[in-house]
């Protein structure tokens, strides 16, 4: 089950003012979080790719060798 509602930028700041200041605290580090997450989501790809020795069939080598470590490790 979803639910939807449409709400406007300032109905939310407006909504985030009325909460009490441990709150805000609590949602501003939940959003930072969700920023730094997606900010590094890709980025050892993009720093691999720029470097001069690596391509993306070597990116893709890489990632199935640490896929098959990973498998084959015991626990």
């Amino acid at each position: 089950m979803e639910l939807r509602i449409d709400i406007d930028y300032n109905q939310i700041l407006r909504l985030i003012h009325q909460l009490p200041k441990r709150e805000v605290d609590r949602l501003t580090n939940t959003l930072q979080s969700e920023i730094l997450s997606k900010k590094s989501s890709g980025s050892i790809k993009k720093i691999i790719l720029k470097a001069p020795t690596w391509s993306d069939s070597d990116f893709t080598d890489y990632n199935e060798t640490r896929a098959h470590l990973n498998k084959s490790r015991i626990a």
